[in-house]
């Protein structure tokens, strides 16, 4: 991944979880684990994890209907002057980890 690429989605992912703490409705906890963007940058996915997983679905829902909000944030706070379409997917990685790590402690 080029430098500027990795900049951008680190920033991209910071400024979605102070956007998405302050927009919570505070019923889960919504984590940004990480954020990727493509070789132009004009697209970019941000994963996220949520604690209580039963909520999984609902977080999403309201991650993905406060895109375009997010998108005015993005524009606000980013010196980019291309602000990428954005994305949000649950982070399976993270998922699978938290699995094993309690596969582990219960052997």
């Amino acid at each position: 991944m080029s430098e500027r690429k990795e900049k951008v989605a680190n920033y991209i992912k910071e400024l979605t979880a102070e956007f998405l703490g302050r927009e919570n409705n505070k019923t889960s906890l919504i984590t940004v684990t990480s954020a990727n963007c493509s070789p132009d940058l004009k697209r970019a996915t941000i994963f996220i994890t949520v604690f209580p997983t039963d909520k999984e679905k609902e977080a999403l829902e309201f991650a993905k209907r406060k895109r375009p909000e997010l998108r005015e944030f993005l524009k606000k706070n980013m010196t980019t002057k291309n602000i990428p379409f954005i994305d949000i997917a649950i982070d399976l990685g993270e998922k699978h980890r938290q699995k094993i790590d309690e596969l582990l402690r219960n052997g």
